[in-house]
C-alpha cells in the first residue's frame, strides 16, 4: 500500500520524542521513548524500526512534486501506512530524530549503534530496520556496519521520491526491509541496504545518482541479493567482507574529528593547515585517480604530517577504486571510499589507536603485493 495525500491527512499527528539537544554535549540528553508497539502475534518475528527522518517519512505539496518536500512523518504514520507489516512481523518503534541525512551527526550516530546493539541482544528480536535519508545513508549504514557486533540483520532503508508521490517508493522499500529484518536468510550478513528490489552490503554500497530509484549499488562487489515478489532471495551465501573491523562504542561519547578534503585541478593547499587548525584530529583527502594531489598540496600535506603527526589517509574521489599502499607520509584507504575511509579513521582515533594500528585496519581490505 503506497502513501496518499487522502491517507495522510486521516492520520493524527505523532507525539515525537524529538532529541534535545544534537549536539556533542548534548549527547546524554538524548531522550528517546518507544512510539510504536502493535499487537502481539507468537507465529511472527518481532522486528524493531528506528527512525530517522530523510525522505521516506517526507510531503510535498502534491502528488507530483518530487523534489523540496518537507520531512516530518513519524515512525508511528510510516507504520500505520503499510498496514500490511502486521501479516509479516510485530512491530515496535523508536523515534530517534526526524531530519533529512544531511543533518544526522554523530550524536545520532552513536545513539543508533548503542541501541541497536542493546535490541538485537534480546532472544526475542529478529533484526532491525533505520529508515533514513538517502543522501547520507551509505555513512550511516557503514557506520552501523562498523559498530553493531551481532548475527541479526541490520536493514538500512530509504526512498527517493517522498511519501506524497505518484508511485512512492517508500512503502514497499519499508515492506520489503522489515521482511528481511525478520527473516532468517539475512542473518550472518552484517548491516544491508534495501532500495528499489535490490539488497546491498553496507560495507560497499554507495549512492550513485542523486535523483534516481535505482540509485543504491555497489560497481564492483555486486548487490547481495534481489527481492522476487516480495521474498527476499540471495545470490551468495552468508559471508563477512574482507578486512571488516567492528569498534566497541558502548562507552563512547564523542567521535574524533575528521575531515574530508577533495582533490581537483589547483586546490588551495591551505586547506589541510585550515582542516587540522579546526580542531580535526585526522584527515582524508579523496584524490584524484588512485589516491593523487597535485604537488602543491601535496607538500604542505607533508609538512603538517611532519609538524603534528596527523594522521593522513588517501582515498578516491571516483566512484569506485583502489588506493594502494606506497605513499610516504599517507595511508593507503584501499577500497574504502573518502566517506568510508572518513569513518574508519574517526571510528580508529576515537579508541586511541596510533597510526601503525590505523594503517593496518585499512590494510586488511586489501591484498598485499
Amino acid at each position: 500500500m503506497k502513501f496518499s495525500a487522502q491517507l495522510l491527512a486521516l492520520l493524527p499527528p505523532l507525539a515525537v520524542a524529538s532529541p534535545v539537544n544534537l549536539t556533542r554535549a548534548g549527547l546524554h540528553k538524548l531522550f528517546v521513548r518507544q512510539d510504536v508497539q502493535t499487537a502481539i502475534n507468537a507465529s511472527l518475528p518481532n522486528v524493531t524500526i528506528f527512525a530517522t527522518g530523510g525522505t521516506i517519512a517526507s510531503q510535498g505539496t502534491s502528488n507530483t512534486q518530487t523534489t523540496g518536500y518537507s520531512v516530518g512523518l513519524g515512525v508511528q504514520q510510516l507504520v500505520d501506512a503499510v498496514p500490511e507489516l502486521l501479516n509479516i512481523s510485530n512491530i515496535a518503534g523508536y523515534q530517534i530524530s526526524n531530519v533529512g541525512s544531511g543533518s544526522i551527526n554523530e550524536t545520532i550516530s552513536l545513539k543508533l549503534a548503542k541501541m541497536i546493539n542493546e535490541e538485537l541482544a534480546k532472544d526475542t528480536v529478529s533484526g532491525v530496520v533505520v529508515t533514513h535519508g538517502t543522501d547520507t545513508l551509505e555513512e550511516t549504514a557503514f557506520f552501523l556496519e562498523s559498530t553493531v557486533n551481532s548475527t541479526k540483520p541490520v536493514i538500512l532503508v530509504g526512498a527517493m521520491r517522498p511519501a506524497t508521490a505518484l508511485s512512492a517508493d517508500g512503502p514497499l522499500n519499508l515492506y520489503q526491509a522489515v521482511t528481511l529484518a525478520g527473516s532468517p536468510a539475512g542473518r550472518d550478513r552484517g548491516t544491508m541496504i534495501v532500495l528499489n528490489d535490490r539488497i546491498g552490503s553496507a560495507f560497499y554500497t554507495t549512492k550513485n545518482n542523486a535523483n534516481t530509484l535505482d540509485t543504491f549499488f555497489s560497481t564492483e562487489a555486486g548487490q547481495l541479493g534481489v527481492f522476487i515478489n516480495q521474498v527476499p532471495f540471495f545470490f551468495f551465501a552468508p559471508s563477512e567482507p574482507v578486512g571488516r573491523v567492528v569498534f566497541d562504542v558502548t562507552n563512547v561519547t564523542d567521535l574524533a574529528q575528521v575531515d574530508i578534503v577533495y582533490s581537483h585541478q589547483d586546490m588551495d593547499p591551505a586547506l589541510f593547515n585550515a582542516s587540522y587548525s579546526s580542531g580535526a584530529k585526522g584527515i582524508v583527502f579523496a584524490g584524484v585517480g588512485a589516491g593523487g594531489m597535485s604537488d602543491k598540496a601535496s607538500l604542505a600535506a607533508e609538512e603538517l604530517y611532519n609538524a603534528t603527526g596527523i594522521p593522513i589517509v588517501a582515498s578516491h574521489r571516483s566512484t569506485d577504486g583502489f588506493v594502494p599502499d606506497g605513499g610516504d607520509f599517507t595511508i593507503a584507504s584501499g577500497f574504502y571510499n573518502p566517506q568510508k575511509a572518513r569513518i574508519v579513521l574517526q571510528l580508529g582515533l576515537t579508541a586511541g589507536w596510533g597510526e601503525d594500528k590505523i594503517k593496518e585496519a585499512f590494510a586488511k581490505s586489501y591484498p598485499k603485493p
